[in-house]
């Protein structure tokens, strides 16, 4: 079965421009030009990721990735003009997984759909039998890619889910900012630092939401471990 994207995106040649990429890159692809009509597309089709433009007619993008994070962990990247970095850190907390800013290189686009595409769900039909992972009164599934905090279920998106499964591999382990770029991203991809510190914050947050213990350590200077005490 192909792996089916939205392309969210009010400009009909950027629209018509990126279909083409994906569409060559065997991806089953299905146009929005509006905020309206994406969200009437998520009620009738699944998807299994969103690229998305911010300033789009009727419901906006911000606004859109709220809707579907009520619901839906579908990946998300965000590929707008808005360049600054507010912009960027407002939609990574919201949900976004991954900000691309115009204009984009083809190779960049596909590497970005392959690297979230390999951390999702749909990526893994056949994932091996895994231990899980228990800390505290947290505990990580890997095989179904869910993580229980005090047994409710914790919504993570496919970076955060995969940031809090490196920590609890190596829970004694410092991992500096660049490391967590080379083992998460995989594709080369650089952003502002600022960048893996949203991803902290909104694991964090989730977390806390079920329990007030501590589960992430940040080594001023260095980066990040788990608090294991």
């Amino acid at each position: 079965m192909l792996t089916k994207i939205l392309v969210v995106e009010d400009d009909a040649d950027i629209n018509r421009i990126l279909s083409r990429y994906l569409e060559k890159d065997q991806y089953q692809v299905v146009a929005a030009f509006s905020g309206t009509e994406a969200k009437l597309q998520l009620t009738i089709n699944n998807f299994d990721i969103i690229l998305l433009d911010l300033m789009i007619p009727g419901i906006s993008g911000e606004e859109l990735i709220g809707e579907i994070r009520k619901n839906s962990q579908t990946p998300i990247i965000v590929i707008s003009a808005k360049s600054a970095l507010e912009d960027k850190v407002n939609a990574l907390k919201n949900g976004a997984d991954d900000y691309m800013i115009k204009p984009f290189e083809r190779d960049e686009v596909l590497a970005r759909v392959s690297a979230i595409l390999r951390r999702s769900k749909l990526s893994r039909p056949n994932v091996s039998v895994e231990n899980d992972y228990v800390l505290k009164h947290l505990v990580l599934k890997p095989a179904s890619r869910e993580v229980y905090v005090k047994d409710h279920l914790i919504s993570l998106t496919a970076y955060e889910f995969d940031i809090l499964y490196l920590l609890l591999q190596y829970p004694d382990r410092v991992f500096t900012k660049d490391q967590l770029y080379q083992d998460i991203w995989k594709t080369g991809y650089y952003g502002e630092d600022n960048t893996i510190n949203v991803h902290m914050s909104n694991i964090r947050r989730k977390i806390k939401e079920q329990d007030d213990d501590s589960y992430i350590k940040t080594v001023w200077g260095i980066g990040f471990k788990l608090d294991t005490v």
